[in-house]
């Protein structure tokens, strides 16, 4: 490898793990001064939190701002090389700008790989302990939304269909249970109702209290069934027939888009929150590489203001595509987007912009 490459590497990689430190230990600190309350409040303290709670949550917000903090690692070190005139120097002597872009790209396509490799394999896993814990750092009207009872619905085919009038997904349990199952032509043939329904996680299956049955046969005549207690299992348990917006965050890729498959056949027409996640994992270390060329062609060159300037604007192209991610997910989730495209646009917006001003400070 060449001493440029090795310098230039040796840049980046020393201001992106420096900004990564600073933004962990300064967002850390204001974090857990402000959840403090709320974490004692629910019975926890806040060390208890510091390791059962906080090293997932950070690695949540890592990766989450993974290519903002690379793209204000290399406007700032480029920027101080070319106030510097080193860029001028490196250029003077006979390399030219692609061949002082080489080291960047190779830098950036590492960090995108890591990235990858960790938005589909290891922040599920982390968003299972953060998501755990996480209720407990709300206020109290937040919290009660997640760990609540709330009416619930689920449609387990197109034509099975589940409804609970109030149902605690942290207990597994609920009251008001009905389960409709129809025909090809939409009639009524099975109805189980129960005043009380809960989850038997040794037996996995549902227990129903005071159930009432009825059969439709094909002649009109029904079958008529009522009792105590019931077992019954649909295939199921709890959190996958009344999946959280955050169901999908807690799957590896695998079974997140098998997951989305069954829901689809399921007939379930909500699945745009988690295809957004899908196709966030794999967009945003795409633009690491597309913020690195960005930014060094941002950069790369003296102008008036310095790094001020270009930190200025560094930070303002960062908030728009945080913002950008942010909107469209609302966006697709309204359905006005598909996802796949809602998840791509910043990339494919950003992505030539990137490249016509890489290739006009190359030409300079």
């Amino acid at each position: 490898m060449k001493i440029l490459d090795k310098y230039i590497i040796k840049k980046y990689f020393g201001t992106f793990l420096f900004m990564l430190l600073l933004l962990t230990l300064v967002v850390l600190v204001i974090d857990v001064q402000a959840k403090a309350p709320r974490i004692k409040e629910n019975g926890f303290t806040v060390l208890y939190a510091l390791y059962a709670y906080y090293p997932f949550w950070i690695i949540y917000l890592i990766m989450t701002f993974m290519s903002i903090l690379v793209f204000i690692s290399v406007i700032y070190f480029t920027s101080r090389m070319a106030n510097n005139t080193e860029i001028v120097s490196i250029i003077s002597s006979g390399a030219s700008f692609h061949r002082f872009a080489k080291p960047y790209f190779f830098a950036s396509l590492f960090i995108a790989i890591v990235s990858l490799g960790v938005n589909h394999y290891v922040l599920p896993w982390a968003n299972i302990q953060k998501n755990e814990f996480e209720p407990y750092t709300y206020n109290a009207g937040n919290r009660e939304k997640i760990l609540g009872s709330s009416s619930v619905s689920a449609q387990l085919s197109p034509l099975e269909y589940i409804f609970i009038s109030s149902y605690n997904k942290k207990e597994r349990r609920g009251s008001g249970f009905s389960y409709q199952k129809y025909d090809k032509n939409k009639r009524l043939i099975y109805l189980l109702n129960a005043t009380e329904i809960s989850w038997d996680a040794k037996k996995k299956t549902f227990i129903f209290n005071n159930f009432y049955e009825k059969t439709i046969l094909k002649d009109d005549t029904e079958i008529l069934k009522n009792g105590v207690t019931l077992n019954k299992s649909f295939g199921l348990p709890p959190e996958e027939l009344f999946p959280s917006e955050l169901l999908g965050q807690n799957k590896i890729t695998p079974e997140l888009i098998y997951f989305i498959k069954r829901e689809k056949e399921k007939g379930n027409s909500h699945l745009n929150i988690y295809l957004n996640d899908l196709h966030q994992r794999t967009a945003m270390p795409v633009s690491i590489v597309i913020l690195t060329f960005l930014a060094l062609s941002l950069s790369s060159q003296k102008r008036r203001g310095g790094l001020g300037a270009n930190l200025a604007i560094g930070i303002s192209l960062a908030f728009v595509f945080v913002f950008s991610f942010e909107a469209l997910k609302v966006v697709s989730e309204n359905q006005t987007l598909p996802p796949l495209l809602a998840m791509w646009l910043p990339n494919l917006v950003f992505g030539p912009l990137a490249a016509i001003l890489y290739f006009k400070r190359a030409n300079q």
